[in-house]
């Protein structure tokens, strides 16, 4: 489904991006592993990924992914569940579940 842009005026330049992750777990040349919890209602802030990644659903939650144009996209994952992402999205996470997410995302450098 298709909403209105987070901001319609607003270039890259214009973004203020925050982390990936609240918190860098590991990291060496070839991976950074971030730690990431949302609890019910919480969002990710707009960020973008700069390398291929993976998601670990440590506990499952919904989520839905919002990219800068304003779309919006169900990310339900499951507990244990694992994708992968190309990079270059940017876009923010909102739990809209019930449960608290628990992820590690692990960026191929």
């Amino acid at each position: 489904m298709t909403d209105t842009p987070l901001d319609p005026q607003a270039t890259d330049q214009d973004l203020v991006l925050g982390p990936v992750g609240q918190e860098i777990v590991f990291e060496n040349d070839r991976v950074r592993v971030w730690h990431i919890r949302l609890e019910p209602g919480e969002q990710q802030p707009l960020h973008r990924h700069d390398h291929p990644y993976l998601v670990v659903a440590v506990h499952g939650a919904k989520n839905v992914i919002q990219t800068v144009d304003g779309i919006k996209i169900d990310a339900d994952e499951p507990t244990g569940g694992v994708v992968y992402r190309d990079p270059g999205a940017v876009h923010m996470l909102t739990n809209v579940g019930d449960t608290t997410y628990l992820a590690r995302l692990v960026e191929l450098k």
